[in-house]
């Protein structure tokens, strides 16, 4: 009786620390989302796109990665109410339509200025066309880009997103310079009627600040990878850029 109860306690023990461990071993991403909703002057809604978020978050939380979602104001971030549209729809924006558990979790981000580098392993941006407002220019998140870079961790974007790059240094030259990027095209921004409207020109950007600037056909999926530096060129390119970070985690 007491060497069945001892034999229970020990592996008792080993189920605690295995999972602890399991726990410990576990990678944790960060999220940075717009609170920017103002389409310039248009009198339209902006934000983040829902596939943006949706795809990448999917992508690695299947595989066990813990995602915590950041914004500049902290709660409900603005979702593009096009990218809404039962026409953007994809497999995982239905998902992410009925997943009380993200949607709630959306309603209650943390403020980035609260946020820390060292609490995470990688950070991840997704696009729309709020961040070129609110991201491209918050000093808190020019520092935590530039301090995930320095600690050796991997930092990705999507679509709009590269563009929260544009005054980001590393040993006062623009991360970008010297390194294959790609981001939403001028192609891509003349399609969408956008071009006089965004406060600048994703593609012009990262080429001004000595970024290595490609891209594929219009709305095709497309991204590139470069040391820690990983971008996406468009909504389709989203899945592929979690992809490569999960690589990377691994």
């Amino acid at each position: 009786m007491k060497k069945a109860l001892l034999t229970m306690i020990i592996l008792t023990a080993c189920s605690i620390t295995g999972t602890a461990q399991n726990k410990a071993k576990m990678k944790k991403v960060l999220f940075v989302v717009t609170s920017h909703d103002k389409l310039g002057n248009t009198g339209q809604k902006t934000g983040f796109w829902t596939e943006e978020l949706a795809a990448p978050y999917y992508e690695l939380s299947d595989q066990g990665i813990q995602i915590d979602i950041a914004t500049p104001l902290g709660g409900q971030p603005p979702i593009d109410p096009k990218s809404a549209d039962p026409a953007s729809a994809t497999e995982d924006t239905k998902r992410f339509d009925a997943d009380t558990e993200l949607l709630a979790k959306l309603k209650h981000t943390l403020k980035l200025n609260h946020v820390k580098e060292s609490d995470y392993d990688a950070v991840f941006y997704p696009g729309g066309h709020g961040p070129l407002w609110d991201l491209a220019k918050d000093r808190n998140s020019i520092t935590l880009i530039e301090s995930f870079y320095n600690n050796n961790k991997p930092v990705a974007f999507v679509c709009h997103a590269p563009g929260v790059l544009k005054d980001v240094k590393i040993k006062d030259e623009y991360l970008v310079k010297g390194k294959k990027v790609t981001g939403f095209s001028n192609s891509e921004e003349a399609a969408v009627g956008l071009t006089n409207v965004v406060p600048f020109l994703l593609e012009e950007v990262l080429q001004a600040n000595g970024g290595i600037y490609s891209k594929t056909e219009n709305w095709q999926p497309y991204a590139v990878e470069d040391g820690l530096l990983i971008t996406g060129q468009n909504p389709a390119s989203s899945k592929l850029v979690a992809q490569k970070l999960l690589q990377k985690l691994k």
